[in-house]
C-alpha cells in the first residue's frame, strides 16, 4: 500500500458505552491509549494488536495498512 491509499481518519468505538468518535491515525507510530470522550474510559490494544485502532477501530492504523505489521 502506497502512502497516497493509506487512511488516516478511523471511527473508535468504544466498548463500554458505544460511543463512536472519528479520530485521525497517527502516520509514524502506533496510539497504545484512548481516553473515550463519552465515558472516560482509557481503552488500550487487546492481546495481539499494536494499537487501539487496530483493536477498536474502523480502519487499523498506517503501518499496519502499510503491510509492516505491528510498530510496538
Amino acid at each position: 500500500m502506497t502512502d497516497q491509499s493509506i487512511e488516516l481518519q478511523s471511527t473508535l468505538t468504544c466498548p463500554e458505552c458505544g460511543h463512536a468518535q472519528t479520530e485521525t491515525m497517527p502516520t509514524e507510530s502506533c496510539q497504545w491509549f484512548y481516553e473515550c470522550t463519552a465515558c472516560q474510559t482509557v481503552l488500550k490494544p487487546q492481546p495481539g494488536d499494536c494499537c487501539v485502532f487496530c483493536s477498536y477501530a474502523t480502519v487499523p492504523c498506517p503501518p499496519v495498512q502499510r503491510g509492516g505489521g505491528c510498530c510496538g
